[in-house]
């Protein structure tokens, strides 16, 4: 696989990921070691190895966590080439300023 189609591809996902609703972002972990590195640049919260695409995010303070992460694997299933899809849930995100008590 070419490097444009890999990165195209990892785009794609990235962008797949942060459109389901209750996905606050992709979170890289930590101390930000989970990436795909691409020549000049990283994506955070995205693992893509042979035997699964593995998807880290942070979700919305009032995500309903299990639902969002069906959302983030039927999204993402269709672009991984076949590898399984594992959601880990990095973080909540903190209420917005309107629904916190």
């Amino acid at each position: 696989m070419r490097t444009d189609d890999f990165a195209a591809g990892v785009d794609a996902i990235a962008a797949a990921v942060r459109a389901v609703p209750g996905v606050n972002d992709l979170h890289g972990g930590v101390q930000g070691e989970i990436a795909v590195l691409l020549p000049g640049r990283r994506v955070p919260g995205l693992r893509l190895g042979d035997t699964a695409c593995e998807v880290h995010v942070a979700v919305d303070w009032d995500a309903d966590i299990p639902r969002t992460a069906d959302a983030i694997r039927s999204a993402v299933t269709p672009l991984g080439g076949g590898r399984p899809v594992v959601v880990t849930v990095e973080d909540v995100a903190d209420p917005r300023r309107e629904d916190a008590p």
